[in-house]
């Protein structure tokens, strides 16, 4: 069974502050460094690094090469990456406090101009059975969910960021959503996550659903039961690529027909690693350091 990630392939521009910047104020970085980025190439090489047969589907400009040549590094498939010789690749500005949390401005570019002839021909090699997952920073959302839903394919839904146009897809055809708890909100109308899995679960009855909750972990509603799981104690650094880490190791638990528990145990130590480090692909451990780190719950 195959991973086909579908997605955004970004340009970083990350710059460390001592704060978030504020309306009307100039304020000076203490550094600032390009990375690759977007959270399809994140999610592809974090299901990789987890253990997956990943494959990659996106756009790029002439400026995302580095991108391409870091997919490849990380052994993920990247036939079906299109490269737009006019566009720029899409790239985000992200600010890092002191704190390791995080503030993102999104530039589409590319990621933006996917046909749907390309969306076709990426699919035709892909069968029933294989996962499909996506996120929100691709354009022809909704017709990527239908085609790969008709051809059987399992689809893993990471709705970020959330926007109108991503409701209007039709999502009941979504098997899996992994989501935080300001994403699930959004679609549950309801702030509560336990009752927006409810919600969730009445209107999507054939989907299972896991929420992120930050400092509160994680819960996973696999159609009959909700698990939960803690979060692993370490000093933040860079939370860029926490959600990322998370999805590309449930998903891969999921394949190896892991429990529950295991899965989301892998998920967030892994998650927990990255964050304690800067960056973003970069930050995201391989199975074996996830394997022999030893943390504790908090």
């Amino acid at each position: 069974m195959k991973i086909l990630v579908f997605g955004s392939l970004n340009v970083d521009r990350r710059y460390i502050v001592d704060h978030f910047v504020q309306p009307g104020e100039t304020l000076s970085s203490l550094s600032v460094g390009t990375f690759s980025g977007g959270k399809g190439l994140n999610q592809a090489i974090a299901c990789k690094k987890a253990g997956s047969d990943v494959y990659m589907a996106g756009k790029i400009g002439t400026d995302g090469a580095f991108l391409l040549a870091e997919l490849k590094d990380a052994d993920v498939v990247t036939k079906h990456v299109f490269i737009d010789e006019k566009e720029m690749s899409g790239h985000a500005i992200i600010q890092v406090d002191k704190n390791g949390q995080n503030c993102i401005i999104l530039y589409g570019g590319t990621n933006r101009t996917i046909s749907q002839e390309e969306v076709d021909e990426v699919l035709a090699d892909f069968d029933a059975g294989d996962i499909i997952l996506l996120q929100n920073e691709i354009n022809n959302m909704d017709y990527i969910i239908t085609k790969a839903s008709e051809k059987g394919m399992l689809v893993a839904l990471n709705p970020s960021p959330m926007d109108d146009a991503l409701l209007e897809c039709d999502l009941a055809k979504v098997t899996y959503f992994i989501m935080n708890e300001i994403e699930a909100a959004a679609i549950a109308g309801d702030s509560d996550p336990e009752k927006a899995v409810e919600v969730l679960h009445a209107k999507y009855p054939e989907s299972k659903i896991v929420i992120t909750l930050g400092g509160d972990g994680s819960m996973f509603f696999d159609g009959e039961k909700i698990w939960r799981h803690g979060i692993y104690k370490v000093k933040a650094v860079d939370t860029t690529a926490a959600g990322d880490t998370f999805t590309g190791y449930f998903l891969n638990g999921l394949l190896e027909g892991l429990q529950p528990l295991e899965i989301m145990s892998l998920a967030a130590k892994a998650s927990a690693i990255a964050v304690s480090q800067p960056g973003a692909a970069d930050s995201i451990p391989t199975k074996d350091v996830v394997l022999a780190t030893q943390l504790e719950l908090k």
